[in-house]
């Protein structure tokens, strides 16, 4: 995948499901992986030239590792773009809490850290680097361990704040992804969390690469059957376009 793939890619999702609209303040939620360092570089170039003029920033949650920063900063100086790190103490405040369940309240606390970070600095959306891998794995997790067919949609609002949540990546496979991250030699920044391998979404992540090898256009029919479905998140996104 080329940049000019990876605009294409963005700019198809975010037309599609309105994920953008003219005057918006994005913050990009920024982890330091492949992911969210190309969805920041996507964004950055797409603002150049996209029809709604947008602005961009990048927030950092440190969830209590402390962790060295600084090549993360210099690339997003380098796309002219602010950076913030916002300091917490999830990651001790979740193992002492809920021992059994560090992952999902760690995810859960370094969420609501993002949407009071972005609601501070003015930002009308939570810009996060979901790729078609992770809404797919997402489904097979919500299949096998809750019997429902569901994942999270393009566009999350918010009821009582004025905010919301996008993702898109919809249309970027996270090979393309791999592919593109490498090439463009992006500063990626080791998570440091001892719980980080292991999971149940890393479980899911390998069924649906080994079942994308035995059957081939598996993801992209996948795809099709949550875009075409009744989720409720997703249809409120397709009605709203």
């Amino acid at each position: 995948m080329d940049t000019q793939a990876l605009l294409s890619g963005l700019r198809k999702c975010i037309d599609t499901y309105s994920l953008i609209q003219d005057g918006d303040r994005i913050a990009v939620g920024l982890s330091g992986g492949k992911d969210s360092l190309t969805l920041l570089y996507g964004l950055s170039q797409l603002r150049r030239f996209y029809p709604r003029s947008f602005s961009l920033i990048a927030i950092v949650i440190d969830p209590g590792f402390h962790m060295d920063y600084s090549p993360l900063s210099a690339f997003a100086e380098s796309l002219d773009v602010k950076l913030i790190v916002e300091k917490t103490e999830i990651y001790q405040i979740a193992q002492a809490k809920q021992a059994d369940h560090t992952c999902s309240l760690c995810a859960n606390m370094r969420r609501a850290a993002l949407v009071h970070a972005a609601m501070r600095e003015g930002c009308t959306a939570i810009a996060l680097g979901h790729h078609m891998d992770d809404y797919l794995t997402t489904c097979l997790m919500s299949l096998i361990y809750e019997g429902r067919f569901y994942t999270f949609a393009p566009k999350t609002c918010y009821e009582d704040r004025d905010i919301r949540i996008i993702r898109p990546m919809l249309y970027l496979s996270e090979g393309s992804v791999q592919n593109f991250a490498t090439a463009m030699a992006f500063p990626l920044v080791k998570n440091l969390c001892p719980l980080d391998h292991g999971t149940k979404r890393e479980e899911m992540s390998q069924l649906l690469y080994e079942m994308s090898k035995r059957y081939p256009g598996l993801k992209r029919r996948l795809l099709h059957a949550v875009e075409t479905s009744d989720i409720p998140d997703w249809k409120m996104a397709r009605e709203n376009d």
